[in-house]
């Protein structure tokens, strides 16, 4: 695709973001490749891809809701607030016996960690504190905590509570859908301290992010190969068809497409579009070429303004003409 292609990847557990990016520019033909939103190692779930121009879309993907998978352990802490951590404190069995015997007590939990709250980070993240990452200050043995900030919890629905390890601990199936930079393992360890037995996450997987569902990525697998077989991205998305998803659209006229690439300000009668925070310009197809997203604008008072071009297809009639519709 000449304006790249965003990718939506099912990421297996054990990689990083930055691995499967690493990993997939073979399959993908460029090595301009980035991702919009960080999975932790132990995370599975949709990552968003963005391969040659269309990692310029990025940017605009970072900011959006996501909906999570997650099973929270409450009975046991550890420093990194999941499971990859070493365990830092275990609750007494009563305790632990207590709280599973009264849902109520668990429900009232899920509800103050419910709709806008501040929330600190876990303090094993990449958040950098005086130009250091936060994970290699605890590594050095540093008490790190990091400032809260404003996060929203869309929704927080539990499907299942059981106690595990002959009642040591329970295990909480929860659903969350939540706002961008929400830390869902300081989400069970504030359950947990609320609770008074201390929690951490187990498992985690991200089924959503804004309109885009895991359901329709490519397996990790396919994607980055192996030694014997490259990998394959799949379905690759459009910028046009993944900005007409997100931005009310502005639809151009061929000389508005090239004066726009131009740098121009577009007129635009507020009938067609006017007072939206961000909006896709965007040249119809025109034979076999694809709708091409020329860029997101700002239109306030009847004037455009550019907030993120998208370079124009080489053309293949000899012209260098940059900006050329």
């Amino acid at each position: 695709m000449p304006q790249g292609a965003i990718v939506l990847v099912d990421k297996t557990d054990g990689w990083t973001s930055h691995d499967v990016v690493a990993k997939s520019r073979r399959a993908l033909g460029t090595r301009k490749v980035g991702h919009a939103g960080t999975l932790d190692p132990m995370a599975t779930g949709l990552l968003l891809l963005g391969a040659g121009p269309a990692t310029r879309l990025l940017t605009h993907l970072v900011g959006l809701d996501k909906t999570y998978v997650a099973t929270i352990r409450l009975g046991a802490s550890t420093v990194t607030d999941d499971r990859e951590g070493e365990i830092t404190e275990t609750a007494q069995v009563d305790d632990v016996a207590r709280v599973f015997a009264s849902p109520d007590l668990i429900a009232s939990g899920v509800a103050k960690l419910t709709g806008a709250i501040e929330q600190s980070p876990s303090a094993v993240s990449a958040i950098k504190v005086d130009g250091k990452r936060a994970y290699d200050r605890v590594r050095a043995g540093e008490q790190v905590e990091l400032k809260k900030r404003p996060v929203t919890i869309h929704s927080f629905e539990i499907s299942n509570v059981r106690l595990a390890d002959d009642g040591q601990v329970i295990d909480i199936d929860a659903v969350i859908r939540c706002s961008s930079g929400t830390y869902i393992r300081a989400l069970a360890r504030d359950l947990g301290t609320d609770l008074g037995i201390g929690g951490h996450l187990t498992a985690l997987r991200r089924t959503a992010v804004g309109p885009f569902s895991v359901e329709a990525a490519t397996p990790h697998a396919q994607l980055v190969g192996d030694e014997t077989t490259p990998g394959d991205p799949g379905t690759l998305h459009a910028p046009a068809d993944i900005a007409r998803l997100l931005f009310p659209v502005l639809t151009l006229t061929v000389d508005e497409a090239h004066d726009l690439a131009n740098g121009k300000r577009l007129d635009v009668d507020p009938k067609r579009q006017d007072k939206a925070p961000l909006v896709a310009a965007i040249l119809p197809a025109e034979g076999d070429a694809a709708d091409r997203l020329v860029g997101l604008v700002e239109v306030r008072g009847g004037r455009s303004r550019v907030v993120t071009n998208f370079p124009a297809p080489e053309r293949t009639d000899g012209s260098d003409k940059k900006g050329e519709a």
